[in-house]
């Protein structure tokens, strides 16, 4: 029999598990800004590692909204998800956390993040809300909408690179560092419609993600390829852009896209021979391949920034 101690720890390690604190890897992109912009030999004032005392907690406030968007996303859900053979084990999916309780937990992290923006910035807060209200939109409708789908996930960590610079004063991002993080990113939601739509089987996909009856497995194999070679592509154009050559100071950059290739060639590998890519954040941080060729790729940056002329 079950203790009173024991129920109220399972009680607080459902709540702890909604929040999937295992996606918060993903407000690392809020970093992206200050690691670009610590190495611009352009800016007048140069940042510094004091800088990040503005950065990080703009990072911690995206894991809190990112949080209460996810128990909003597994409320709303709850139904189609006790059809997925891994999802229904979610605490709001498997009746573990009961739903009004759920709703003011996810107010309580909406809420919370929000008012805490304020204190950091406007235009910060500003980024925050339309991520907010995306992700609800998203939630509420947006997701059933096939292809329409990747492209809203895409653009939250469009928004999210965005907020890490406007949380800093006269930092700005190239459209061309935007535009990777978009195509990379929907490559990523692409390979995990595709693992969904196969994980499916050949019964009813519509039972646990409506939207997944619009997608063809063809198409979407024709769709990664084309986005993972766009996002090669318009990587390498933004290393050998005139602008970033003179923002950096070095053509040497280019040295940097064989590990882009590679990366992208590795997870394709994993989701076409291994049947991977319905969790990105967990191949991304478990592949022993793909952390090797992020390490060297962020050496190898280090390394033709410090050594440049």
């Amino acid at each position: 029999m079950s203790t009173p101690e024991a129920s109220r720890s399972t009680n607080v390690m459902d709540l702890v598990r909604a929040l999937r604190p295992q996606q918060w890897t993903k407000n690392a992109l809020v970093g992206a800004a200050f690691f670009f912009a610590y190495w611009d030999r352009l800016r007048t004032t140069p940042l510094t590692l004091q800088d990040l005392d503005r950065v990080i907690p703009a990072a911690m406030l995206f894991c809190i909204i990112s949080s209460g968007v996810y128990v909003f996303n597994d409320l709303r859900d709850r139904e189609a998800d006790r059809h997925h053979p891994l999802k229904r084990n979610r605490p709001i999916a498997a009746g573990r956390i009961a739903p009004l309780p759920a709703l003011l937990l996810g107010s309580a992290l909406l809420c919370g993040g929000l008012i805490g923006a304020t204190l950091l910035s406007a235009a910060f807060t500003t980024v925050l809300c339309g991520y907010v209200l995306m992700q609800l939109a998203y939630t509420m409708c947006l997701k059933q909408v096939a292809l329409l789908d990747t492209m809203v996930i895409a653009a939250g960590f469009v928004l999210r690179a965005i907020a890490g610079a406007v949380v800093l004063n006269h930092v700005t991002i190239s459209p061309w560092l935007l535009l990777c993080t978009f195509l990379l990113t929907m490559f990523l939601a692409l390979c995990k419609r595709r693992h969904e739509k196969l994980l499916a089987g050949p019964g009813d996909p519509a039972l646990h993600r409506r939207n997944l009856a619009q997608y063809d497995a063809k198409l979407l194999d024709q769709l990664i390829a084309v986005i993972a070679a766009a996002t090669i592509v318009c990587y390498a154009l933004y290393t050998l852009w005139p602008e970033t050559v003179e923002k950096f100071g070095t053509s040497a950059l280019g040295f940097t896209i064989p590990f882009v290739i590679f990366g992208i060639f590795r997870y394709m590998d994993l989701v076409y021979r291994h049947k991977e890519g319905g969790r990105p954040e967990k191949i991304l941080l478990s592949d022993l391949p793909i952390l090797l060729n992020a390490l060297l790729y962020a050496v190898t940056v280090a390394a033709i920034c410090l050594l440049r002329r």
